[in-house]
């Protein structure tokens, strides 16, 4: 993940702990310089190119759950990506890419309005 990607998903991270502490966001560190051996490692332990890099592990009426993809300015998701955002959309859960941290106040709110009762 780029450094401007890391600080605006550390800065959503750090909102949602303080508004939402008793839900489970969790991020899934699939990108970032490491070894060859642990690179191995990771994949062998299920590591998955293309998986989103948070992931809301809480239901609504519509979805199972809510993963969410971080990018800055016009940075897009790779194929990688997009094809893994495809295969959680089909499984049953919301799959969004976030640009800037009112976009994921908006959406995670949004997100909570579709509860279950």
């Amino acid at each position: 993940m780029k450094h401007h990607e890391s600080k605006l998903q550390a800065q959503c991270v750090k909102w949602f702990r303080y508004q939402y502490p008793n839900h489970v966001l969790f991020s899934v560190p699939n990108g970032g310089l490491r070894s060859y051996k642990t690179g191995i490692r990771m994949k062998q332990e299920g590591a998955l190119a293309g998986v989103p890099d948070l992931f809301l592990a809480e239901s609504t009426q519509s979805h199972a759950g809510l993963f969410i993809e971080m990018k800055v300015g016009t940075v897009k998701p790779t194929d990688k990506q997009e094809k893994m955002h495809e295969q959680l959309r089909v499984g049953g859960y919301r799959v969004e890419v976030c640009r800037s941290f009112d976009e994921f106040v908006k959406l995670v709110e949004d997100y909570f309005q579709d509860q279950k009762p």
